[in-house]
């Protein structure tokens, strides 16, 4: 049986680099709500960014209470489908008290975390930002920039550190690109 590894073309995001990019950003993260009065809810968007969410939440120091969003757009190919299905939203009575910090694992076209951002005020959340791990800007199809940014990374259809192509790949310890023959069968 082949391994998954065999797969990946090349490693793009090395174990050592995303655990920089890890603490890196908790810092941000520390610097920006260390302030009296803030109620920092980091939500996870699953299933992508599980792994990041555990890292980064893991080295914040201030408060922080977590929860979990399950957001789609994909479906089962490599391009976004423009169309945004909450499949778990976020329901809390304390939302007008909340800073609200999206934990993505990638920014691509930016269209699903541009409508979450605007769904989130919408239902009245204090603040709401983002934090991505990757982040494509050369894909974007809507204006969005992350607030916490890891890597911008090449238009390469990356998986690995919770990215899959149908729901493999999530366990590699790294992010890597697919070979483009597993993709294009």
């Amino acid at each position: 049986m082949k391994a998954i590894r065999d797969d990946i073309k090349e490693v793009l995001v090395s174990e050592e680099e995303i655990d920089a990019i890890v603490t890196r950003i908790a810092g941000e993260i520390d610097r920006d709500y260390s302030g009296e009065g803030r109620k920092l809810v980091m939500v996870c968007i699953l299933k992508g960014s599980l792994p990041f969410m555990g890292d980064l939440m893991k080295r914040v120091t201030v408060p922080v209470e977590i929860d979990c969003m399950k957001v789609s757009s994909y479906g089962k190919g490599t391009e976004s489908s423009g169309q945004i299905h909450i499949s778990l939203d976020l329901i809390r009575p304390d939302i007008a008290e909340c800073d609200i910090l999206i934990i993505e694992d990638i920014v691509d076209s930016g269209v699903t975390l541009s409508h979450l951002t605007k769904y989130l005020e919408f239902k009245g959340a204090r603040s709401v930002k983002c934090a991505t791990l990757l982040d494509k800007p050369s894909r974007r199809k809507v204006e969005f920039v992350p607030d916490y940014c890891g890597k911008v990374v090449p238009d390469e259809f990356v998986v690995g550190y919770g990215l899959d192509y149908n729901e493999m790949y999530r366990a590699l310890p790294y992010v890597g690109v697919l070979k483009p023959e597993v993709y294009e069968k």
